[in-house]
């Protein structure tokens, strides 16, 4: 026996269906389309969500809402979370290198959540009111 002899059991491999090719076929005539209509006619088809000319589901309902394609790409520190970084100035790569905030974050925003307890000096951050009245209180600054 060689590989290029090998063959299928027999009765393993059923023989292809040949569509229009008679009557003894079983396939004849209108070779299973059925009688007129567009689906009995070569090239006839219907688009996907196609209702027959009724107004379609996706049309008749509501749109809604608005998906920010660049929201994902500013992230959100707490100041609680400031605490792990080990540097006094802060700013985006500092904050990568704590692990801190994601690696694909392009922008950071302060939120006010936790307390500060040292003294930091942030550059280039986005910061919320509340965040930037904590920090400069407790002998911190902002710079933009």
């Amino acid at each position: 026996m060689e590989l290029n002899t090998i063959k299928p059991g027999c009765g393993a491999r059923h023989a292809k269906r040949r569509v229009g090719r008679g009557i003894g076929s079983g396939l004849g005539k209108t070779a299973g389309r059925g009688h007129k209509g567009q689906h009995s006619r070569s090239g006839g088809y219907k688009k996907v969500g196609f209702e027959g000319g009724q107004m379609p589901l996706q049309r008749r309902l509501p749109k809604r809402g608005f998906a920010s394609l660049t929201a994902k790409d500013v992230a959100e520190v707490r100041l609680a979370d400031l605490v792990r970084v080990p540097t006094a100035e802060i700013d985006l790569l500092t904050l990568k290198q704590a692990g801190v905030v994601r690696g694909d974050a392009k922008a950071v925003k302060i939120i006010l959540k936790g307390a500060v307890t040292r003294a930091f000096a942030l550059k280039g951050l986005l910061v919320s009111k509340g965040a930037r009245a904590a920090i400069e209180a407790a002998g911190g600054s902002v710079a933009e």
